[in-house]
Formats: structure tokens, C-alpha cells, sequence
């Protein structure tokens, strides 16, 4: 595969769908830090473009199973991003609130960064919430019925916030928090390395919170990647659609 080095994250992510799962072993962020050139997110996660690019060659040769979303409706997309994403987050958040006072209550005293890990956690938390939240009552039924307009030729009924692309610049902005706050919590724990004296809690706390922010790394991609810039294009299509 022949890789261009200005060709930004979010390009390469797009053309080959494994490359996610690269970008994430590698330390490179691909959902909020997608614009930026494949050199420049090497040099932000300190590792070389070769090694990369060595990566994303093998990958391209290999099998994954994951949908290719670039050729997939948006319906069929929204519903993954539900069934897969959604309902994990809800699930792990609720987990790992449990876990986490269960852990503070263990070790706090002499780890005290553990208190902060909590507190950053139970904002993501609530955070992630309303976003999904806001996502499944408002933006995604209207993606859904806008997609509908464009195909079926049938009349698009214009929401209260005028055009799609309003919500979807909120949903990118809390995006960019949600890594915020997933950068913070890494960086508190290094790396989600457990200390020596860390009990299988801790150790399972850990592993968790690593697991949850691939998982989070995944779903705002295929969100700020895939379905937010193909919703705003379709929308002058859903449009034109005569209302009889």
C-alpha cells in the first residue's frame, strides 16, 4: 500500500476500515484527531511513520469483521452504532461507577489519584448519557427520516433546529470532551498500569477503563467519520424531495 504522509487520519481510516484498530494499538487518535496528517498524529503519539505504516499494510491484507459503513445506509449504520456502542457504554458506565467506589474505598488513601480518576469518570459518565441520550430521541431519528426523504422521494418535514448540521457540530464539541476527559483519566493512571500492590479490583478497574475508551474510540469515529459528514450531505438531497 502506498501511503502518502500528508494524507490526514481520518482519509486513511475511511479508505481502509482496519486501520482503526491500527491506529488504536499505535497511540494515534482517529476520532477527534482525525484532520490531522498521518506525520503529524505519528509525531503527537511519539512513533515512527515506518513502524506505522508497516502496521497499516499488514492490516490491509487481513480480515476484519466490521461492516463497511462507507457503502452501508445510514440506518443500517445508527442501528450498529446502538446496538454495538450504545448499550456497551451504558452498560460499562454503570459497571464501572460500582467498581471504581468499591476500589477508592480500597486504596484511595494511598493511591489519591484514584479519587480523581472517579471524579473525571462520573462526568464522562453523566456526559455520555445525555449525549447518547440526545442522539437517540433527536439527531438519529431525523438522520433516519432524512435518509428516507432522499431515497423514497418523499416530503422532509424541516426540524426545529433548522439543519442538521446544528446538532451534529454539538455532538463533535462533546466528542472532543469526552476525549478530553479519557486523556486525563489515562494519563492519572498511567496507561492503565495497576500499581504493585493493586488487588484483582483494581486490576479488573483497569482493564475496564482501558477496554471502554477503545470502545469509545471506535464509536465517535464512525460518528465524526462516517455517519455526521455523509448525514450533512445527504441533507440538501432530503430536501429537494417535493412535499405534495
Amino acid at each position: 500500500m502506498n501511503l502518502v504522509t500528508n494524507k490526514t487520519v481520518r482519509e486513511l481510516a475511511l479508505e481502509m476500515p482496519a486501520a482503526t484498530r491500527v491506529f488504536e494499538k499505535m497511540g494515534i487518535d482517529c476520532c477527534c484527531g482525525g484532520k490531522r496528517s498521518l506525520a503529524d498524529a505519528c509525531a503527537v503519539a511519539g512513533v515512527k511513520i515506518e513502524d506505522v505504516q508497516l502496521e497499516l499494510t499488514t492490516a490491509s491484507h487481513a480480515q476484519w469483521d466490521e461492516p463497511n459503513f462507507q457503502i452501508a445506509t445510514l440506518e443500517q449504520l445508527i442501528h450498529h452504532l446502538l446496538r454495538k456502542h450504545h448499550s456497551f457504554t451504558r452498560l460499562e458506565i454503570a459497571r464501572l461507577n460500582a467498581l471504581l467506589e468499591k476500589v477508592c474505598a480500597a486504596h484511595g488513601e494511598n493511591h489519591p489519584e484514584l479519587m480523581h480518576v472517579n471524579v473525571l469518570f462520573r462526568e464522562l459518565g453523566a456526559d455520555l448519557e445525555t449525549h447518547m441520550t440526545k442522539e437517540e430521541r433527536v439527531l438519529f431519528p431525523y438522520v433516519i427520516r432524512m435518509e428516507a426523504a432522499a431515497q423514497q422521494h418523499i416530503p422532509l418535514f424541516l426540524p426545529p433546529f433548522g439543519t442538521v448540521a446544528n446538532p451534529v457540530r454539538m455532538m463533535m464539541l462533546e466528542h472532543d470532551r469526552a476525549g478530553e476527559l479519557l486523556k486525563e483519566i489515562r494519563a492519572l493512571s498511567s496507561d492503565y498500569a495497576p500499581p504493585a500492590d493493586a488487588c484483582m479490583s483494581y486490576q479488573t478497574l483497569y482493564t475496564a477503563l482501558e477496554a471502554l475508551e477503545k470502545d469509545l474510540h471506535q464509536h465517535i469515529h464512525l460518528e465524526n467519520n462516517i455517519l455526521f459528514p455523509r448525514a450533512v450531505e445527504m441533507e440538501p438531497i432530503a430536501e429537494a424531495a417535493p412535499i405534495s
